[in-house]
């Protein structure tokens, strides 16, 4: 994305402040007159070919006219060129209107960009709006494993690793438990709002399998993931990472969003997140040379007020101690 909060034109930010406002409006045809508009006066301003295709699209849903699909096609490949790291996010529209590699639809750019403009009403939004309860499900079913399933004589972690910690939202479920907890994210913002909570040791303005790979091997005992995997489509670079940075008898949390039933694999949903079927995972984990020994359903949000599918995980590295537990997968 252009960081630009100007196309350098007055007049053409009002055009596009206009086109805004007409498609938020449910008015699509002005919405790209205005920004047609815009980009005569600022043909090199990447934010107005973005809202170009957005108004196409949306007409396209409204009329199914192919032509309104390519025009909205040719828009958002126009601001791609001008915004090749995809901080607007123009590849996951063009995923959903042409089709094409789901998995690497969402940059880490476009995710930076997106957290960094929600931060400041982060926890407002995702708590007190949708219901988010992500931290205290993964708590609970961790203490539910470590209660019922493995003979531990502490619930203390001496080493924490929370990817894609946002707010610090996670560190602060697991607050009194943890000795050195460190947090990575995209999103600066985000990581200055983490950084208040005072429960972090260490923050890394990095992805997750960047993070992941600058930890010593066999150093963490527990490493989570809240809410984190939805705008991640192939997860075994991550969990590879995860079995790497995991001390023999260590254990990860995450939580991932559910397709519908007669979806497999991964899904790049309408919302613009991705859902993880539960055989997709169970091979993943596998893969990484992991075992899942708690693996349920929770509706770890809601979206037009109604919960969202999703699953709670509880993977362990020691994997003789994981065959004699055994998976529970709850329908």
């Amino acid at each position: 994305m252009s960081r630009q909060r100007s196309s350098g034109d007055l007049l053409a930010d009002r055009r596009y402040a206009y086109a805004e406002a007409c498609l938020a409006e449910g008015d699509p045809e002005a919405a790209a007159e205005m920004a047609s508009q815009a980009l005569d006066l600022a043909p090199g301003y990447a934010p107005a070919w973005f809202l170009l295709g957005r108004a196409r699209e949306t007409r396209f849903g409204q009329s199914r006219d192919e032509s309104d699909r390519q025009a909205a096609l040719a828009a958002f490949e126009r601001a791609l060129a001008l915004d090749p790291a995809d901080a607007l996010g123009s590849r996951l529209h063009q995923v959903a209107l042409a089709g094409g590699d789901a998995l690497a639809a969402m940059s880490p750019a476009y995710i930076r960009a997106l957290f960094d403009g929600y931060a400041p009403r982060f926890e407002r939004h995702l708590v007190d709006e949708l219901g988010y309860c992500g931290p205290a499900l993964m708590v609970a079913a961790l203490d539910a494993v470590l209660t019922s399933h493995v003979s531990c004589a502490s619930q203390h972690f001496p080493n924490v690793l929370d990817l894609g910690c946002g707010t610090g939202l996670m560190g602060r479920a697991l607050a009194g438990r943890t000795g050195h907890l460190a947090g990575c994210d995209l999103s600066l913002a985000m990581l200055a709002l983490a950084g208040r909570t005072g429960l972090y040791q260490r923050l890394v303005e990095a992805d997750l399998v960047t993070f992941l790979a600058g930890e010593p091997d066999a150093s963490a005992d527990l490493i989570l993931a809240a809410d984190v995997f939805i705008y991640l489509g192939d997860l075994a670079p991550t969990l590879s990472g995860m079995a790497r940075a995991l001390r023999p008898g260590g254990f990860a949390a995450f939580t991932v969003q559910s397709p519908q039933a007669e979806e497999t694999g991964v899904v790049l949903g309408a919302d613009g997140r991705y859902a993880h079927a539960d055989a997709y995972l169970t091979a993943a984990v596998q893969r990484a040379g992991l075992s899942i020994i708690e693996m349920r359903p929770a509706a770890i949000r809601r979206q037009r007020r109604m919960d969202v599918p999703g699953r709670v995980l509880i993977l362990h590295k020691d994997l003789i101690g994981a065959r004699e537990i055994g998976a529970t997968v709850e329908p």
